[in-house]
């Protein structure tokens, strides 16, 4: 069974290779070994999840290097449902994109290059959940994850995805020297990078020394995480993305370094001391998040605040340091993992059919589209946390154990989940301008198709930064078939609209929501998991056992 470990970091980099070689020629086979390997990588990560839990930390040394020399990979309960529920919402989010047409499918260029790019993306996820025995090859992670991202959160190439994948990369690029500095800090200090190593010795340092190292990594991994104060970047980061990119990135990447906190803190940190510092952040989350949300008039903008509101939640119960703290969290992390990454589907769905984000100019969806509304209200009541929804119980499951600690700061932090009632507000704003009203007049969501020019090619395949006659200035529209319009306003780029919604795009979104509802039905099994989990990280000994090889 250990020998299945490496498999879902090895499999997408062999299928990138693949992709890469037969990408040019058969574009049928480059999605065809898109969607099995990330299928494969879906079942492997489902054993291994099992098998963590009934025999403990599974584990095997790269290179037959004994420890702590080597690469080591380690499948724990966490990490086992972190790569379960990140294989899952990546394969609906690659079918989403299929029926798009995401793949560059312009004949100047030589190489398709979302898919090998995606796939990467996916191998780096791999690659941070399972090999953190060490902060280097933590790192190394990371950097895979961040290289593919640049590529997709510029896709097309348009001036604004540009001007926000340059906000992004500077950002990235700060936190990388900041990760690797606090990772030479470390290893002077100890000597090591090993993790399991470094849970005894860095006991042994003055309280000084272990605090600055503590709160460096913690910066690292907030900018990922997207906590306050550093999450500015997060809004005008993804909204310009094309909707699977964005997706992905709002609902995965951030809860990896959320993934990276909780898993530093239990193992390297116990004791809780900058639990304070963490309620602190987490309060300011879920406030200014949930605030920027409701000032905000695009969808996707909006979306991003929430995002960052709730990943206060998760804050909270890291800051909190309990195994109940520890279970609620983690299963905060999975719910939020589908239901943010269902709702970004949902507005691109709502773009292709309405023509654009903006709530201002939307309208009549619930009358013209039905379909889409149900896909838009059921998680967006999940987000709000309305019973008996998995959104319900990750929060119940948390203010509970805000009221048993009883601190001051727990007490604070409770009082907050006042937060919940502006997350409702926020989606029933977003119902009632998109979905409720009466469309403004000329809006394409009534139905009306913008049409005009020729169009002597049906490639139904291509995105809409490949039609010609599209840009990013000027209004410009071009003939699409099936009832397919393209248009451009000033200053925005093109947006192909449709009175159909691809089927594909459908049913990837319709089956992450039935992925985040079964949280719900199988909640009592999900929250047994996850305490079993959290006592697994407060145990610690089991992990360094495994890690060591003893």
């Amino acid at each position: 069974m250990n020998a299945l470990v490496p498999l879902p970091v090895l499999l997408p980099l062999c299928a990138t290779g693949l992709s890469l070689a037969f990408g040019i020629r058969l574009a049928r086979f480059q999605r065809f070994i898109s969607v099995a390997v990330l299928t494969a990588v879906l079942a492997l990560s489902v054993i291994l999840m099992v098998a963590a839990d009934r025999q403990g930390p599974l584990s095997v040394h790269l290179g037959d290097f004994a420890p702590p020399l080597g690469i080591t990979l380690v499948a724990d309960r966490l990490s086992g449902l972190m790569l379960t529920v990140s294989s899952a919402v990546t394969l609906c989010v690659l079918v989403y994109s299929l029926g798009q047409g995401m793949t560059d499918r312009d004949k100047e260029t030589p190489l398709a290059v979302f898919h090998p790019a995606y796939l990467i993306l996916v191998s780096g996820v791999s690659c941070t959940f399972l090999a953190k025995h060490d902060l280097v090859n933590l790192y190394v992670g990371f950097e895979i994850m961040l290289v593919a991202s640049f590529v997709l959160l510029t896709l097309g190439g348009t001036g604004p995805r540009m001007r926000a994948g340059s906000t992004y990369v500077i950002i990235s690029l700060f936190s990388s020297m900041l990760f690797l500095t606090a990772i030479a800090m470390t290893y002077a200090a100890t000597g090591t990078a090993n993790f399991a190593q470094l849970a005894t010795r860095l006991a042994d340092l003055p309280l000084g020394v272990q605090t600055l190292i503590q709160a460096m990594l913690l910066t690292v991994f907030a900018i990922k995480a997207a906590v306050f104060p550093l999450a500015a970047w997060l809004p005008d980061s993804y909204p310009t993305a094309p909707a699977p990119v964005t997706a992905v990135f709002a609902g995965l990447l951030t809860k990896v370094g959320v993934y990276c906190m909780l898993r530093t803190e239990t193992l390297l940190f116990p004791g809780n001391r900058l639990g304070d510092l963490l309620m602190a952040v987490a309060l300011a989350s879920m406030v200014i998040g949930i605030l920027g949300a409701v000032a905000q008039t695009d969808l996707k903008r909006l979306l991003s605040f929430t995002l960052i509101s709730h990943i206060g939640y998760m804050v909270f119960g890291i800051g909190l340091a309990t195994r109940e703290a520890y279970g609620g969290a983690i299963v905060y992390v999975a719910h939020h993992i589908t239901v943010q990454t269902t709702l970004f589907l949902v507005a691109g769905l709502i773009e292709r059919r309405g023509g654009t984000t903006e709530l201002t100019r939307l309208g009549g969806l619930a009358r013209a589209a039905p379909m889409l509304a149900l896909l838009f209200f059921v998680p967006a009541m999940n987000l709000a946390g309305i019973p008996p929804l998995s959104g319900f119980i990750g929060k119940l499951g948390l203010m509970r154990v805000g009221v048993a600690d009883g601190s001051a700061w727990a007490w604070v932090l409770v009082a907050p989940a006042a937060t919940s009632l502006l997350t409702l507000y926020v989606v029933a704003k977003v119902w009632n301008l998109a979905f409720w009203r009466a469309a403004p007049p000329g809006q394409a969501a009534t139905g009306t198709v913008l049409e005009s020019g020729d169009d002597s090619d049906d490639d139904s395949d291509a995105g809409p930064d490949d039609i010609p006659g599209t840009g990013d200035e000027g209004i410009a529209t071009a003939r699409r078939p099936e009832g397919r319009a393209v248009a451009a306003t000033l200053h925005e780029r093109a947006v192909t609209t449709t009175s159909r919604l691809p089927h594909p795009m459908v049913a990837a979104t319709a089956a992450t929501i039935l992925f985040a509802l079964a949280f719900t039905v199988f909640a009592d099994p999900l929250t047994a998991y996850t305490d079993r989990a959290a006592a697994e990280l407060i145990q610690r000994t089991p992990y360094i056992l495994e890690v060591l090889g003893r």
